[in-house]
């Protein structure tokens, strides 16, 4: 793997570990509440940016490529398992999270933390955007 794909697995757990961190404190702490919704917000404005960069960089590689929408953010069948289950397991751990806090304190900020796998959902995106491999789109003639 390149050290841009090791890269975006790092942001990827990085991100996840600050919002699960600061979520949990602000269920603990409430005095937290905004520190934890100012991260949620980060993360989810930065997952909408990386999203619309992954599908654009998707669209791009699709003249040469035959790529589904699974393949790209779901990485059904274009990355390697440990790098699928990497991507996968931080987007899982960011929905768990999200949940737990939300339901721990529901009609709170804690609540804008349900936006965050966004973030997750789109380093899957960049990552097969940039690393994927898909088979080859068909020759029309």
């Amino acid at each position: 793997m390149t050290s841009s794909g090791s890269r975006i697995l790092a942001a990827s757990w990085a991100g996840t570990a600050v919002f699960a961190i600061t979520a949990l404190a602000a269920v603990l702490m409430p005095a937290l509440d905004a520190v934890a919704f100012v991260v949620a917000v980060v993360l989810f404005v930065a997952g909408c940016v990386g999203f619309f960069a992954a599908y654009a960089r998707g669209i791009a590689r699709s003249r040469r490529d035959q790529i589904a929408v699974t393949s790209l953010f779901l990485l059904a069948g274009s990355a390697p398992p440990a790098v699928r289950r990497s991507l996968l397991g931080s987007l899982a751990a960011e929905v768990i999270v999200a949940l737990a806090t939300a339901i721990s304190r529901p009609y709170t900020s804690l609540v804008a933390g349900t936006l965050v796998p966004l973030y997750g959902l789109a380093l899957c995106g960049l990552w097969a955007a940039h690393h994927g491999t898909f088979p080859p789109r068909p020759d029309p003639r």
